[in-house]
């Protein structure tokens, strides 16, 4: 029996009303006799509420869950990978409360340099680099075949996973389709569901399928359509084991970035000075982006870097004058900004948030060090 939320009265002795009656039922043995029966009818009745809306909820679920293996079976899933990753399965009322914590909105922007300290963090930078020069000759042939640079590889291992020091112990199937039947997102998170059970009909094993709440799993936390998508064999052993494998986890890494429209050679962007008196508002971007609108509502417009050198913005780091940049100024004026490139916009696609692409913006170029 699951916990209940809303109007649903519980047969809690915190609840007021049982503790009334459970108190009348306390009173000495005559009064206690001609009370027995009111009294245990009485808590009865209060956990009816309860028990009643629990019981709705967990049919409604079986009845969503029977709608999803129809789906998964016309989509060419077998009736065994189904039957088994459906077994049992409930509905986990903790990940659905998660999810509306997560996703609730914030008013105004929280400053980002809290943010940057705990993620650009001397450990991180440390371990990012050992790695890095441990496996210089796998990156070399992944970067020559993906064309994403090896700092931007452990960048996003290191801020998903911390190298793959937690990765998450929910159990995937009961997270999405608990996603899935609560409603708010439900196309997402019921693609992924669908997801995952080809992942499974495809010999991934139900033990591995272990992530965070929402769904993502392994070093680089891929959700399961990017893992159908993107997730790469690099080692040759026939798995593309981005758990284990340090080979795959970053092939898979770059493969993603590639196919996002990773530009070679370019920047994610770069620091830049900002000259006393700068008319910020003549560079305020107009235009609505088609995703992440409030992420790029905080951007610029964007221009060539030889033009925002000649309105007196200096980067402070190689960048080709014909390279199309934004200014980003995260903490407002005075304080650090950044000439963001069109490979800043890749890195929102892994996570359509400023706060994570900057810091794995930064984090890499501390690796490359």
């Amino acid at each position: 029996m699951h916990e209940t939320s809303g109007e649903g009265v519980t047969a809690s002795r915190d609840n007021p009303i049982v503790h009334k009656a459970i108190r009348l039922c306390e009173k000495p043995a005559m009064t206690r006799r001609l009370l027995a029966a009111l009294c245990a009818s009485l808590v009865s009745l209060l956990s009816l509420p309860a028990c009643a809306q629990s019981s709705d909820e967990e049919t409604g679920f079986e009845r969503y869950l029977q709608v999803l293996s129809d789906r998964a079976r016309a989509e060419g899933v077998s009736a065994a990978t189904i039957a088994r990753m459906t077994a049992g399965l409930t509905l986990n009322p903790r990940v659905v409360a998660l999810d509306r914590s997560a996703s609730a909105p914030s008013a105004t922007p929280s400053p980002v340099a809290p943010y940057l300290r705990t993620h650009v963090s001397p450990d991180r930078i440390a371990q990012g680099r050992n790695l890095r020069l441990q496996s210089q000759g796998l990156l070399s042939g992944i970067e020559a075949r993906y064309g994403v640079p090896g700092q931007i590889l452990f960048a996003i291992w290191g801020h998903e996973t911390h190298y793959g020091s937690y990765t998450g112990d929910f159990d995937l199937a009961r997270s999405l389709a608990s996603l899935a039947y609560e409603g708010r997102r439900r196309e997402l998170f019921a693609n992924e569901f669908i997801a995952l059970l080809k992942m499974a009909d495809q010999g991934v094993p139900r033990s591995q399928m272990k992530g965070s709440f929402a769904g993502a799993f392994g070093n680089p936390q891929f959700l399961p359509s990017v893992y159908l998508r993107t997730a790469v064999d690099a080692d040759g052993d026939g798995r593309r084991d981005i758990w284990n494998s340090r080979a795959d986890t970053l092939a898979s890494i770059a493969n993603y970035f590639r196919d996002a429209g990773w530009r070679p050679g370019e920047p994610w962007g770069v620091r830049a000075t900002i000259p006393s008196g700068f008319d910020r508002l003549s560079v305020t971007e107009k235009l609505n982006a088609p995703t992440c609108t409030k992420v790029h509502a905080r951007h610029s417009v964007w221009k060539p870097v030889a033009e925002w050198r000649r309105l007196g913005v200096m980067p402070q780091a190689a960048i080709a004058d014909r390279t199309m940049a934004a200014l980003f100024e995260p903490d407002g004026p005075g304080t650090p900004a950044y000439l963001l490139t069109g490979n800043y916009r890749v890195i929102l696609q892994y996570n359509c948030s400023n706060y994570y692409a900057l810091s794995v913006g930064l984090l890499a170029d501390e690796i490359a060090r």
